[in-house]
């Protein structure tokens, strides 16, 4: 028959008149950088398949996140006119309050036109990152 474990009990009792250990916490925000490139071959048939339909990138992990760009070839809103083409990172995983800090570019074709779409680091740095606040988030 095996023995069995001894438990022993230590009060979580203080006399009055003695001090308590001390204790201590921190909090600690670290950074992480990632990048994903979402290439859509074939973007002249997507153009006209209607505004608010958009292509989806496949999700990847930032951060211990999961992330998704939607680009949407005639924009999402009816008033965009299928004049622009809109582009978003959305928050694909369970999450509150997650804060991001984010680039987002468009490269033509070519490889060497850039359009810069948005950046956070454009944005005065007291505004902080951006708060995408559940799943589905986008901005």
């Amino acid at each position: 028959m095996s023995e069995l474990p001894t438990i022993t009990h230590v009060s979580d009792r203080i006399a009055v008149g003695e001090l308590a250990p001390p204790t201590s916490s921190r909090s600690v925000t670290d950074t992480v950088n990632g990048s994903h490139r979402f290439v859509i071959s074939g973007y002249s048939l997507a153009k006209g398949m209607g505004v608010g339909k958009h292509i989806a990138s496949d999700t990847f992990t930032v951060g211990g996140h999961q992330w998704a760009i939607y680009f949407y070839p005639d924009g999402k809103n009816p008033e965009d006119n299928s004049a622009y083409v809109s582009v978003f990172i959305a928050l694909a995983s369970e999450g509150t309050d997650v804060r991001a800090l984010f680039e987002l570019t468009l490269i033509d074709q070519s490889g060497k036109g850039k359009h810069k779409v948005h950046s956070h680091f454009d944005r005065s740095l007291e505004s902080g990152p951006y708060t995408l606040k559940y799943r589905g988030s986008m901005w």
